[in-house]
């Protein structure tokens, strides 16, 4: 039996990348999901691409929101309305191999997990492939997670009734890296399907472009989301700063 999945897609301004976005989620050899996109209030013509799509392919669902709330707010939405035993995550400008969906869940029913990920490539915001290939540790631990987010947002994937629908506060930033965190320190270790399965795609306006607001937001996971102290935060950034910077680049390799 072939569950239904709930693809989670924010959207926010992203005409230029979108079309592709849901064009690799209609490639799909796992035929049977969802993807709910909630618009967060965009001014360009991502809505209207959205609804050319959405006309023809009853599985594509269009959420608008009155007004912008942010990136959180609006995966969020998402995830409410979301009704698949599988949730997926994919960010409006990333996209996914054709058989990403079929080999994740596949992974899952074979190994008998309930989340699981996998490495991706890097293209830029042409779309040209970068020949850059992220992967993680195999497999996974709470603590390596605790200390960096190898988990691509885009390649995620868990088991909803399992672990239920998993909403965080829209305030916090790196939502996506408490969400694992969140699933880890229930099931310890987490194993990743090892190769790629998605594009990651570098643009220059992007959040994990710039290195302070990584620092800035990162640190607000140790301070906001497991609520430590001033000082022992400082000090788990520091650790997290050394992995970032030093472990985390040997699983980042030319292809």
């Amino acid at each position: 039996m072939n569950e239904l999945v709930s693809i989670i897609v924010p959207t926010y301004n992203t005409e230029k990348f979108i079309r592709q976005t849901i064009e690799s989620v209609q490639n799909q050899t796992y035929s049977n999901w969802e993807m709910i996109l909630a618009d967060d209030a965009s001014t360009d013509k991502t809505l209207a691409i959205i609804e050319e799509f959405a006309k023809n392919d009853n599985r594509i669902k269009l959420f608008k929101l009155p007004e912008n709330r942010g990136n959180g707010f609006a995966r969020n939405t998402a995830l409410e309305k979301a009704t698949g035993k599988y949730i997926a995550y994919l960010d409006a400008d990333d996209l996914w191999f054709p058989e990403k969906l079929e080999k994740q869940i596949q992974f899952l029913k074979t190994n008998n997990l309930h989340f699981t990920f996998s490495f991706y490539d890097s293209i830029d915001e042409e779309g040209n492939n970068l020949n850059r290939r992220v992967e993680s540790p195999n497999p996974l631990t709470y603590k390596e997670l605790f200390f960096c987010n190898y988990v691509g947002n885009l390649t995620a994937i868990y088991d909803a009734d399992y672990f239920g629908k998993i909403i965080l506060e829209t305030t916090q930033k790196r939502q996506d890296w408490r969400i694992w965190l969140t699933i880890l320190k229930q099931i310890k270790i987490a194993k990743p399907v090892a190769e790629p399965l998605a594009f990651y795609r570098i643009r220059k306006d992007s959040v994990s472009s710039s290195k302070f607001k990584l620092i800035k937001h990162n640190f607000g996971v140790y301070r906001e989301f497991h609520r430590y102290n001033l000082v022992f935060s400082v000090l788990l950034m520091m650790r997290f700063l050394f992995t970032q910077l030093i472990i985390k680049t040997k699983y980042i390799k030319k292809v």
